[in-house]
């Protein structure tokens, strides 16, 4: 059975905090580092959050859309 390291278990740590919704600058204050490459590799583990995002502005969209009301003018 192959043993844990640190670099996998910072990894790890990191991973799960972009997939809790870490921000780039979270992560990169998180590991360290002043260049945003290493935190957009995490980021990218995490392209599902794409979805997720869509559906709330679509929420956010649908609370002020509302339907025309009265004669069309026509």
């Amino acid at each position: 059975m192959a043993s844990l390291d640190a670099h996998d278990l910072r990894h790890t740590g990191n991973t799960l905090a972009a997939t809790g919704g870490a921000t780039t600058r979270e992560l990169m204050h998180r590991m360290g580092h002043s260049s945003v490459r290493a935190a957009l590799i995490y980021q990218h583990l995490v392209n599902g959050r794409d979805h997720e995002i869509v559906d709330y502005l679509n929420g956010q969209i649908k609370k002020v859309k509302r339907p025309r009301s009265g004669p069309s003018g026509t």
